[in-house]
């Protein structure tokens, strides 16, 4: 998995490219210049997608150890409800 750093230059880069394409827009209609910029603002989104991603696992583990952590407290606290049923 890529750092946020790679991802977020990647990301400024297909930002300023996209402005470069609306810009050329602005000056006439062109087939080929759309096209390229639906497929730019797809990759962006894909982008930020990729973003989010990386700073959750950055922030809080991978989800296999939240889903590990997630099990260990429901079983702790399935035994704790026996332990005081019991009781």
């Amino acid at each position: 998995m890529r750092t946020t750093n790679e991802i977020r230059e990647e990301l400024d880069q297909a930002i300023a490219r996209r402005a470069e394409l609306w810009n050329r827009l602005a000056q006439g209609s062109d087939a080929e210049t759309s096209a390229e910029l639906a497929g730019l603002s797809k990759t962006i989104d894909e982008l930020w997608g990729e973003f989010r991603t990386a700073e959750a696992r950055k922030r809080f583990g991978s989800p296999e150890l939240i889903h590990a952590r997630a099990r260990t407290e429901e079983r702790l606290e399935r035994d704790s409800r026996r332990v005081k049923q019991a009781a």
